[in-house]
């Protein structure tokens, strides 16, 4: 009896170590687990050339009143590196953001003029995009931000800068290899042409001005593609005629879409759907593509409940009608309570909502061409 009684316990105790040491194996398990790196990142860097849809905030570091460094831009930010008002023109994430962070790189892809960050940082992603900036030249002039021109030039200063960083190989192989997104266009037409400012609209009819800006976008492709750029997406224009702004405008038709601007879009579009197509022809392993962004406003403004959205004609801040830059402020107590409810963040860019949206587009073109 009392050897039953010293077999059965001897049994418990060999139970107990067996769960003991089951159990710290798991804690081993997990704890390894935990400590394993992060998934490896689809591309090596997410570079970024263009306009306001795109800039994450260089021009906070030059002389222009276009900017968006104050709040309530950026109320609805709050990540590590970087929360509240960046410069940003959105109340929160801007297509790259999510571009990046989808291709398993950080979720905030740095400006370039931002002394905040190195070339430690930009080895990852870079933003040469400057809000105001257009294809033609004269459009920059209009409130004094960067050319494309100038973004090349620092595109090119990027590069020396990586090379000292990296190496020249894995300097090679990063720009040969990032995700390029390239958005631009809006500007030419809305703060450019139609202003009647630069002088453009008496040189050109808008056809001809529409003409005019394809070859320039072309001359910028051709450019960073000798610059050893080959995964990249160039963004056509939006339905330019539904922004709130224009909206605004357009008495004529009771505050509805100006459709003679849509009109415009759409031309200049297929006209740049057709150069494309003529420089993935002619040069060699240039995965370019066009991101189709008229359509997904279009049927997004149609269909809001989509994207669980109420209010596809105003902006979130103050009267949405006409506010941007300094002039949508935190004195305006008309801004809404949630941004998630609109399309448009002020009267002429979207709100974080609709950009996750419309990073998809970017981001399936740039998945596949890896």
């Amino acid at each position: 009896m009392a050897s039953h009684r010293r077999s059965r316990s001897s049994s418990t105790t060999t139970l107990a170590l067996l769960l003991v040491a089951a159990a710290a194996q798991l804690l081993v398990l997990g704890a390894a687990t935990s400590a394993s790196p992060k998934r490896k990142p689809l591309v090596p860097a997410v570079i970024v050339f263009g306009d306001s849809t795109v800039d994450t905030g260089n021009n906070n570091a030059i002389n222009t009143v276009l900017k968006s460094n104050f709040p309530p831009y950026g109320r609805d930010l709050h990540l590590p590196g970087g929360s509240g008002a960046t410069g940003r023109f959105c109340n929160g994430r801007l297509p790259p953001d999510f571009v990046s962070e989808a291709f398993g790189l950080p979720p905030l892809v740095p400006a370039y003029l931002d002394p905040k960050y190195g070339i430690k940082d930009f080895a990852t992603g870079v933003v040469f995009a400057s809000a105001g900036t257009g294809l033609d030249n004269r459009t920059a002039s209009v409130l004094a931000v960067l050319t494309l021109s100038k973004e090349i030039e620092y595109f090119k200063e990027y590069q020396q800068r990586l090379a000292k960083y990296v190496g020249s190989a894995r300097a090679k192989h990063i720009i040969a290899n990032a995700g390029y997104i390239v958005s631009v266009g809006t500007n030419d037409f809305l703060e450019n042409y139609y202003l009647l400012v630069t002088g453009r609209f008496l040189e050109f009819s808008v056809s001809e001005y529409s003409d005019f800006l394809v070859p320039r976008a072309e001359e910028f492709l051709t450019t960073i593609y000798k610059l050893g750029a080959r995964r990249v997406t160039f963004a056509g224009l939006p339905a330019i005629g539904c922004v709130p702004l224009e909206r605004t405008l357009n008495l004529l038709s009771g505050g509805g879409c100006n459709e003679d601007y849509n009109k415009v879009a759409e031309e200049y579009n297929a006209n740049v759907k057709a150069m494309i197509a003529r420089l993935r022809a002619k040069l060699r392993g240039f995965m370019l593509v066009y991101v189709n962004i008229y359509d997904s406003m279009v049927d997004l403004i149609k269909h809001p409940e989509k994207l669980g959205l109420e209010n596809v004609s105003e902006g979130c801040c103050a009267t949405g009608k006409v506010e941007m830059g300094y002039m949508c402020n935190d004195i305006s107590p008309l801004t809404c309570q949630d941004a998630d409810k609109y399309f448009f963040w002020d009267s002429f860019h979207p709100t974080e909502k609709v950009n996750r949206f419309f990073s998809r587009g970017t981001t399936k073109a740039l998945s596949l061409m890896l």
